[in-house]
């Protein structure tokens, strides 16, 4: 049982995550590579605040945030000032990250945060009866209320922003840059804000991951793009969102559907190194099971039409 309420924590920590990517994927259309820098990212800032410095440990949520949101800038200035193409200014900003991030920790590759008070903190002592019930730790009990919750505040507040005026801004850039130009929108601008905010979440993705796990690693943001997509493309293939709203609940979904298969795929025997393949065998079953449906759909139709015309 620890297993799968640890999978859904750690799925609801990587909501954040999810939504980054959504936010630059899907509705800038923006191939966004700063993520495997700016989840440490957020992650090295968090730890370095409470361990080191003494901050509460949601006053650090903030400030891995506004981290996040620096690099994201700094991918968007590169692409849009600069000239860079838009996959190799993320790259770029990427590595830098990882030198960052170890100036950060102190030229260390880990931080602990054991013994000290995080997120789940305040909430763990309070799940003690739940978590004996289903003998599983307070951690757990306790991490998945909060992030349910953390993830839940941020889904209703992405919708929110993408209705207003400056979403619907940041999505007609996605859509269509030219016409949103000539229309007079300053799309080098929605870049810079769709991006910030997207490694905004990402890093505050990684700030939580490593309030959950005790400690804050350089090299925990490896993968994480090729992570977030296959949330993103599982919650679309079991949900098939036609909005802003169930998209959004989609993705959230699909992150958890993500951590509960790697869940299985370690239950059933394979080891943390055979993870990578998982994953990308997770991503090619979800972008081929819409191929294989749509010829037998098109049968359907086809059949149903020949029916019809007798």
């Amino acid at each position: 049982m620890a297993l799968w309420v640890g999978a859904v924590a750690l799925g609801l920590a990587f909501a954040a995550m999810a939504l980054g990517v959504y936010l630059t994927f899907r509705v800038l259309s923006f191939p966004d590579l700063t993520v495997d820098g700016s989840f440490p990212l957020g992650a090295a800032v968090s730890a370095v605040l409470i361990a080191k410095l003494g901050w509460a440990a949601w006053l650090t949520l903030p400030a891995a945030g506004l981290a996040g949101a620096l690099a994201g800038i700094t991918t968007a200035l590169l692409a849009t000032r600069l000239k860079i193409n838009g996959l190799l200014a993320g790259i770029l900003v990427s590595i830098a990250l990882w030198t960052v991030n170890l100036r950060i920790m102190g030229d260390r590759s880990n931080v602990p945060l054991l013994g000290v008070d995080t997120v789940i903190s305040p909430v763990a002592p309070q799940t003690t009866d739940i978590a004996k019930a289903l003998n599983v730790s307070s951690t757990d009990i306790g991490g998945v209320i909060v992030f349910a919750a953390l993830a839940t505040g941020l889904g209703v507040a992405l919708v929110w922003f993408l209705h207003t005026e400056l979403g619907l801004a940041l999505r007609a850039t996605g859509d269509n840059e030219r016409m949103i130009r000539a229309l007079g929108t300053d799309t080098d601008a929605m870049k810079l804000l769709g991006l910030g905010i997207a490694n905004a979440l990402v890093a505050l993705s990684g700030a939580l991951v490593a309030h959950y796990q005790g400690f804050a690693d350089v090299s925990t943001g490896l993968g994480m793009i090729v992570a977030g997509l296959a949330s993103l493309i599982i919650g679309e293939t079991l949900l098939r969102p036609r909005g802003v709203g169930s998209t959004v609940l989609a993705v959230i979904l699909g992150v958890i559907a993500y951590r509960l298969v790697i869940a299985a795929a370690l239950f059933v025997g394979l080891g943390p190194t055979d993870m990578r393949l998982v994953t990308s065998v997770i991503v090619i079953l979800a972008l081929t099971l819409p191929q294989v449906r749509r010829p037998r759909t098109a049968f359907g139709q086809r059949q149903l039409a020949g029916l019809a015309g007798r």
